[in-house]
């Protein structure tokens, strides 16, 4: 007589409250973890970024330089360079080590929504109200753009490039889908302004969510909808959506002062996490670990799925 086979252990959720960062620059627009999820990037409605030490929740250093407030931010794969982009219609790229501004690239109509390294940081991608999508060459002296990216009708909110894909979601409710080796452009319309979009980690699916307070996972190919989620509040706010670092859960910010987690099979509600009374700004989740980032106000929150003082009692029993 066979054994049943032991049941698989439940992906863990981060429910625990590591630590509050008081960001002191204002309303904190969007919070990014960067590439090997060790420091975190705030942006301020102050027109500044900030650079944090996760673990420890301390400041590493400050970037001004916009003249208005913050909106995006992305870390390049080796740590080296910083982008972000601004109410005040600018693109900057900075040096992370000095905080100097390397390259300050102008040529969008209206705020900069959104901003994206693609994997090897040769090329910056940024979305506009203005309803353009533009690639920018680091490493070249050129000013002006190396492809616009003009078929939105209205505002881009949000994108994500994955080696030769690029996602766009746009208020006009179209998700569009760039391949940029083949040249080929394809469109899944989703009925209500798109507010956030990502692919998951298999590269399979995409995510969107949308101001009819609902998140969506299509198959990239085929654009059939595999999933809905629904059940927190998103009317008036531009807020974030994520999958987990495994593809097993699906968050969303919501108005009402929560973090929405569902399980992206069941669709059921896993976790409703109480960051506080406010809107949650945005959220980040970590590239390896079961790490969260949430802003709220002027604070970001680091959830993990282990309290802290756990952790520092495991690691004292090993060292003595």
């Amino acid at each position: 007589m066979a054994f049943p086979q032991p049941k698989p252990q439940a992906p863990q959720l981060p429910r625990h409250l590591l630590r509050t960062i008081d960001c002191q620059q204002g309303a904190v627009r969007a919070v990014r973890f960067n590439a090997d999820g060790n420091y975190l990037l705030s942006c301020g409605a102050d027109k500044s970024l900030k650079l944090w030490s996760v673990s420890r929740g301390t400041l590493l250093k400050t970037y001004s330089g916009h003249g208005y407030e913050v909106l995006d931010a992305d870390g390049s794969f080796d740590n080296s360079q910083l982008c972000t982009c601004s109410a005040d219609k600018t693109v900057v790229l900075w040096d992370v080590a000095t905080g100097q501004v390397t390259r300050k690239l102008r040529g969008h109509a209206g705020k900069v929504n959104c901003v994206q390294f693609n994997e090897e940081a040769t090329v910056i991608l940024s979305g506009s109200i203005d309803g353009t999508v533009r690639c920018w060459d680091t490493r070249s002296r050129r000013f002006d753009p190396i492809q616009i990216l003009d078929e939105a009708q209205d505002g881009v909110s949000s994108l994500k490039v994955a080696q030769h894909e690029l996602l766009s979601g746009s208020v006009d409710g179209r998700l569009r889908r760039y391949d940029l080796r083949m040249g080929q452009l394809h469109v899944d319309f989703i009925n209500s302004p798109i507010t956030c979009v990502c692919f998951s980690q298999d590269g399979q699916c995409t995510l969107t969510s949308t101001l009819d307070s609902t998140v969506r996972l299509l198959d990239k190919s085929t654009g059939e909808m595999l999933g809905e989620y629904s059940g927190h509040k998103m009317k008036g706010y531009k807020l974030d959506c994520c999958l987990s670092n495994r593809d097993t859960h699906v968050l969303c910010c919501s108005e009402d002062g929560h973090v929405y987690c569902w399980d992206l099979v069941e669709g059921s509600l896993s976790l409703k996490l109480p960051v506080g009374k406010a809107v949650v700004q945005s959220l980040s989740f970590h590239p390896t670990e079961t790490l969260l980032l949430t802003a709220m106000e002027g604070r970001v929150q680091v959830w993990g799925a282990e309290p802290e003082d756990a952790e520092e009692t495991e690691e004292d029993a090993m060292t003595t």
